[in-house]
């Protein structure tokens, strides 16, 4: 009965982490960006791209907000924009590329070493959830 969001924001509240996947859902095979727009008269094209669903970016921005640890997969392909940009909620994963080897990306040094640092974020974050807040 209650709205979307408020249910995520109860799950956030009681989570260490997020991860999210961010597939492809809607295929642009041929537009263009900043269509007539006021902000940036240029228009660039955008072919043989993939969006991915709204909820890829609102989680982890709600989940950010909280101060949860992120981390996000994005399919290769997938526009990286808004929380998909490299660095803006600081932990990146590489692309997955779905047609090549997940064996070979999940022993990857970057792999390694993006999921170590994301566990160990988790893990402060379990940490001191308990403890009482400090003035400074």
């Amino acid at each position: 009965m209650d709205a979307p969001l408020k249910a995520i924001r109860r799950l956030m509240l009681e989570s260490h982490g997020l991860i999210t996947i961010a597939f492809g859902r809607t295929y642009v095979e041929r537009g263009s960006s900043n269509y007539r727009s006021d902000l940036d008269l240029v228009e660039r094209p955008v072919h043989d791209k993939w969006l991915t669903s709204p909820w890829a970016h609102i989680e982890p921005a709600m989940a950010y907000q909280v101060g949860l640890p992120v981390l996000i997969f994005r399919e290769a392909g997938v526009v990286a924009e808004g929380v998909l940009e490299h660095g803006v909620l600081g932990t990146y994963m590489p692309a997955v590329d779905l047609s090549g080897s997940l064996d070979q990306y999940f022993s990857s040094e970057a792999w390694r070493h993006v999921i170590a640092r994301w566990e160990g974020y988790v893990r402060a974050v379990v940490e001191t959830k308990g403890n009482p807040p400090t003035l400074y």
